[in-house]
């Protein structure tokens, strides 16, 4: 993994959590499929709202990093998600707290994609994006979109 060593408890990042992690800051992970490989033709969209996946194709289902601190922010946790980019201590987050932030439709996605319970992934999620986010903004800034796809893909 390279970057993500030791960003989790215990240095051990599962392949299921890298999914789930990928699904939220690198949307072409949520698929499974490589860049490489085009997509196989959608079948008619229903009508109604369009569904989640929508979003852009290295955006993650919240838009990326970006998103991902923004809809912390919003649901009241800036101070947990601003400590991860900042240089100090790593505040932690509630699985919860993670878990409303986060959006309950966009967690039932990322389970079912990744074959985990809800509750297990977002107390997965809610240990290891303090030390992911952490090893994502050294200096910290955000970076930008294409600099986190290279940090998942390296």
């Amino acid at each position: 993994m390279g970057l993500f060593d030791n960003a989790v408890p215990g240095g051990n990042i599962t392949k299921p959590l890298m999914i789930a992690l990928g699904a939220l800051l690198v949307g072409k992970m949520l698929s499974g499929r490589s860049a490489e490989q085009p997509e196989q033709p959608a079948a008619p969209a229903p009508a109604g709202p369009a569904p989640t996946e929508t979003t852009s194709a290295d955006g993650g289902l919240l838009g990326g990093l970006g998103g991902l601190l923004d809809k912390l922010r919003d649901a009241g946790h800036g101070n947990a998600a601003d400590s991860w980019v900042g240089t100090g201590q790593n505040q932690s987050i509630n699985a919860n707290d993670l878990g409303t932030a986060i959006g309950p439709q966009i967690i039932r996605e990322i389970a079912q994609r990744t074959g985990m319970d809800e509750q297990e992934l977002l107390k997965q999620l809610s240990t290891a994006l303090p030390g992911i986010v952490d090893k994502l903004t050294p200096n910290g800034q955000v970076p930008q979109q294409h600099q986190v796809v290279s940090a998942f893909n390296s």
